[in-house]
C-alpha cells in the first residue's frame, strides 16, 4: 500500500469489509446520480453504457463493473425529438469492488415488484 493510501485507509474507523461495501455504495450512488438524465436513443445506447464503465473503473478500487441500459424504453427514431432521457429503471448494473482480501459485489437493477431501481449487494467475499 502506497503512503497515500494508507493515510486514507487510516481515516476510516471500520473494517476493510465494511469500507469495500462503503466504496461500492459511493460507486453506485455516482453512476445513478450522474447519469440519469442523459439522453439517449438505440443509436447511442452502446458509446453511454461504456462511457459509464469506463468513468467507474478508474475510480479507486472498482475491480470490474458492467453496465446494461434497457432499450425497451427507447422509441423509433421518426424525428429530430426522437430520444428519451436516461432513468433509473433502465440501468442494470453489475460492481465488483476489492480491497485488500474482500471483495464486494453490488448490483442495481429496476426490481418490479418494489417499483423501484434497487441497489444492493449480492455477495461478499473474503479471498484468504
Amino acid at each position: 500500500m502506497k503512503e497515500r493510501e494508507r493515510k486514507a485507509a487510516d481515516l476510516f474507523k471500520c473494517t476493510v469489509r465494511e469500507r469495500a461495501m462503503f466504496e461500492a455504495g459511493i460507486k453506485m450512488g455516482t453512476i445513478y446520480h450522474q447519469f440519469v438524465g442523459m439522453p439517449v436513443d438505440q443509436t447511442s445506447v452502446d458509446i453511454l453504457e461504456r462511457s459509464i464503465e469506463k468513468s467507474v473503473v478508474v475510480q479507486p478500487y472498482v475491480e470490474d463493473v458492467k453496465v446494461h441500459i434497457d432499450g425497451s424504453h427507447f422509441r423509433s427514431k421518426t424525428d429530430e425529438y426522437s430520444y428519451v432521457s436516461l432513468t433509473g429503471n433502465m440501468l442494470d448494473v453489475r460492481l465488483v469492488i476489492r480491497i485488500d482480501n474482500i471483495r464486494v459485489v453490488a448490483e442495481m437493477r429496476y426490481d418490479k415488484d418494489l417499483r423501484y431501481p434497487l441497489m444492493y449487494i449480492s455477495d461478499v467475499q473474503n479471498l484468504n
